[in-house]
């Protein structure tokens, strides 16, 4: 039997009490030049919901973008390459349920009050399916309101029938 060098690589090296420690090192370097997520993607011709993804281990780089990572952030490319490469791969979902985090429980709490209308609307619309959260773009966008500012979330997925056979 020929040897395959990907075998050996874990389903997930990521746990989520102990993320490996080059998660620690980008917010530092995030820090210490004083970056947003929105700047880290302009110059790495990212969304910023994805960069910030990747920040918490819940997103795969490539080897492109470790090295356009490592240009902003200052780090060397092989390091990023070596401790989140092609042998990393993330744990995605983390942390508890329900969430304790203020602002991810509103967001869970979004899901429990208004999740089985939206699955309604969505089926009336797309037919007997899902929306994707693997080919799925989010953004975050303000938005200015005399009464107090209002934050705008879009889920951009695509829609998956259910498959008959």
């Amino acid at each position: 039997m020929a040897y395959n060098p990907d075998a050996s690589i874990p389903c997930s090296n990521v746990t989520r009490r102990n993320p490996p420690d080059a998660f620690s090192e980008l917010f530092g370097a995030k820090a210490r030049h004083g970056l947003t997520f929105e700047q880290i993607a302009q110059a790495m011709n990212k969304d910023e919901v994805w960069v910030a993804a990747l920040f918490y281990g819940q997103a795969k780089a490539s080897e492109e973008e470790l090295r356009a990572l490592g240009a902003v952030l200052q780090l060397k490319p092989e390091w990023l390459s070596a401790e989140l490469g092609p042998r990393w791969y993330p744990n995605r979902g983390i942390g508890p349920i329900p969430p304790t985090d203020p602002v991810i429980y509103r967001l869970f709490e979004g899901v429990l009050v208004y999740g089985h209308a939206i699955k309604a609307v969505i089926h009336e619309k797309f037919g007997d399916g899902i929306m994707s959260m693997i080919d799925c773009k989010i953004h975050v966008d303000k938005k200015e309101d005399p009464r107090g500012d209002r934050v705008v979330l879009t889920f951009d997925g695509k829609f998956l029938p259910y498959a008959k056979w």
